[in-house]
């Protein structure tokens, strides 16, 4: 596709681009995307994963060259019923910028659509909607949550997608709705409410792994594991994630179904979003289930860990107290072997002028002192109970 200056300029973009000049750096917009590439401009249809043309729900024409949109669109508003039907995966900011100019897009989506990380949110534009996806899937092998984006852009003739992440597989919506003419027949409406169910159908495993999750920590938690702590942590930020995805999800759906018509051709398809509605209510509550019961965990795991430090302070404590009385034992009778020494000590210095040396009852004289001071010890320790 040849290259045209665009027709207008997004304020994110247009920062990039002097921010870039006047620092060398990338502004926080390009920083976030690390698609963005400053010194190549692939064309479009190096990101357009599938496009076709579809009339009262049949697929009409798939172009030879899936860079050819502009030819793509222009077609569709002249045939009733057709709709155009283009999906994008990863592409750069140069890329959709170049299909926001030829699909009329407003410039404030298209920059929610670069900078990505987007909450769920529908947005209307005119004639036109900017629907935001969380799309979550749960790794069994990591045990962990992934999440992904997905951003819609939906016009009376023409919807397309830009997913920032593998999951959900768009091309099984495709095929289901393409096995469904009377369905697709809605028009845009119709394949928003099949990404919709594709996204929230994505949700059920992820509950399922997060609830197994949970009861292996419960596990874990009373059996003592010193790392219980740090995954609970991570999953409580697993949960929340999925809470932020869930719960916005909610408004979309309601905006989506108050925002149709209360005719009989578009009966059916209410009634198809209400049941993605509830589908999308149960995960939601589960989600806020499992984060209070995180919480309930963390609280318990808090409790056994404070318990279990009672018990090793317990332990030390006797420990210290059983060696206390072991030292005062030893102690006491290191103090009572130390009187007879003294004596003993004293009288054997052997000095010629001493008291009692000469004396014939000198030596029953020692040893009785020495037997009483060594009684009299005893006696005191073991009033004093350090015997």
């Amino acid at each position: 596709m040849s290259q045209r200056r665009p027709l207008f300029w997004l304020p994110g973009f247009r920062m990039s681009q002097e921010s870039r000049r006047s620092t060398g750096h990338p502004a926080p917009e390009f920083s976030m995307d690390p698609r963005a590439d400053p010194g190549r401009t692939p064309p479009i249809h190096e990101s357009v994963i599938d496009a076709a043309i579809y009339v009262d729900g049949h697929r009409q024409e798939a172009p030879a060259d899936l860079g050819n949109l502009v030819e793509l669109h222009r077609h569709t508003p002249r045939t009733e019923g057709a709709m155009a039907w283009i999906g994008m995966l990863r592409p750069t900011s140069d890329q959709l910028i170049a299909a926001a100019e030829e699909f009329g897009l407003h410039e404030l989506a298209v920059e929610d659509a670069i900078v990505a990380h987007q909450r769920p949110k529908i947005e209307r534009y005119d004639d036109g909607l900017f629907v935001v996806l969380r799309a979550a899937r749960y790794l069994d092998a990591a045990e962990q949550v992934e999440f992904g984006e997905i951003h819609i852009f939906a016009g009376p003739h023409f919807l397309l997608t830009v997913r920032h992440s593998d999951a959900p597989d768009l091309a099984a919506v495709r095929r289901r709705l393409e096995a469904d003419p009377e369905l697709l027949a809605h028009g845009p409406i119709a394949v928003l409410y099949g990404i919709l169910d594709a996204v929230v159908d994505g949700y059920a495993p992820v509950v399922a792994g997060l609830q197994n999750d949970i009861d292996e920590i419960e596990t874990e938690v009373f059996e003592g594991d010193p790392k219980v702590s740090r995954r609970i942590y991570e999953l409580s930020r697993e949960v929340i994630g999925f809470q932020r995805a869930a719960h916005p999800l909610l408004e979309v759906l309601r905006s989506l179904i108050d925002g149709l018509s209360d005719d009989s051709a578009h009966a059916e398809l209410r009634r198809y979003l209400r049941d993605v509605a509830d589908h999308a209510t149960t995960a939601a509550e589960r989600a806020d289930a499992f984060r209070q019961m995180l919480q309930d965990i963390l609280a318990v795991n808090a409790t056994l860990v404070s318990q279990q430090q009672n018990e090793e302070m317990r332990h030390l404590t006797e420990a210290s107290y059983r060696q206390g009385e072991v030292t005062k034992q030893i102690s006491a009778w290191a103090a009572i072997l130390f009187a007879p020494t003294l004596i003993a000590g004293i009288y054997g210095m052997n000095f010629d002028h001493m008291p009692e040396l000469h004396w014939a009852l000198g030596y029953p004289f020692a040893l009785s002192l020495m037997a009483v001071g060594c009684v009299g010890l005893y006696l005191l320790f073991k009033r004093s109970n350090w015997m």
